[in-house]
């Protein structure tokens, strides 16, 4: 029987690619969006096969509606994919010597409230979900391989990612004992639709030349990663932080 998966921040980018992985394995997929209704709806149509559905709502304010909606539409949620986040663009950007102090609080108080709190509270309203119904669910957070390595331009978002971690690691462990089991990736550069035109001229060339492939990831081998450590069999893995940087940063 497929299961029901909740992907937030599904409406674009690796999201995208994550709902379009599942449902290409017969699952059903709940596509997450907060206010880009055109491309969660193109996401919508672009998923093979049935029971999937649209999920609307800010998860720093709506976690609750969230995982409820998503519970009733799939008859359950199964898997949870924390993946929306407030990412790092040139918009987000705030090295501490060329921003305002303004920018710098806003950008520090959007990610928290993103990045760690709004997957917290999901997290949590998806998790009392399982429990309740005494089902053996998965938890995968989208981290980055920025909380390891600093990320100058962009302080909020590693600092942020990093606490990711680390919450998903606490949850592997006093989620356990009710059969949930929690991971998380931590991805280096992917080549999104968001940050295309980064890759492009110098910074591009500079970008691929992190690893030593010559290149940086697509979205669907994160996705992939993803999936594996989603799959009913891969319980062991609880507690993971998985690096997909394509040996761009290697930790000891």
């Amino acid at each position: 029987m497929s299961r029901g998966i909740l992907v937030t921040g599904a409406a674009a980018g690796l999201g995208r690619a994550v709902a379009r992985a599942f449902a290409e394995r017969g699952e059903r997929v709940a596509v997450h969006y907060n206010s880009n209704s055109a491309d969660a709806e193109a996401t919508l149509e672009s998923l093979p096969g049935n029971g999937h559905v649209l999920v609307q709502g800010d998860i720093t304010a709506e976690p609750q509606r969230i995982a409820d909606t998503a519970e009733e539409a799939l008859g359950g949620v199964d898997v949870l994919v924390n993946n929306a986040a407030v990412v790092t663009t040139t918009a987000t950007a705030h090295p501490p010597a060329e921003t305002t102090f303004e920018h710098w609080q806003q950008v520090w108080r959007d990610s928290v409230a993103v990045n760690l709190l709004g997957a917290a509270d999901v997290t949590f309203c998806v998790a009392r979900h399982m429990i309740e119904r005494g089902a053996r669910g998965h938890i995968v957070n989208v981290g980055s391989r920025g909380a390891f390595r600093g990320e100058p331009d962009h302080p909020a978002y590693g600092a942020t990612k990093a606490a990711l971690h680390a919450m998903g690691q606490s949850l592997a462990v006093s989620l356990a004992p009710h059969g949930i089991s929690v991971a998380s990736v931590a991805p280096g550069f992917i080549a999104t639709e968001r940050v295309a035109d980064w890759l492009t001229g110098e910074r591009g060339d500079a970008l691929r030349a992190q690893s030593p492939f010559g290149r940086v990831a697509e979205p669907g081998e994160i996705a992939d990663a993803i999936v594996y450590l989603a799959a009913p069999g891969s319980t062991w893995a609880s507690g993971a932080i998985l690096d997909l940087n394509g040996a761009s940063y290697l930790r000891t």
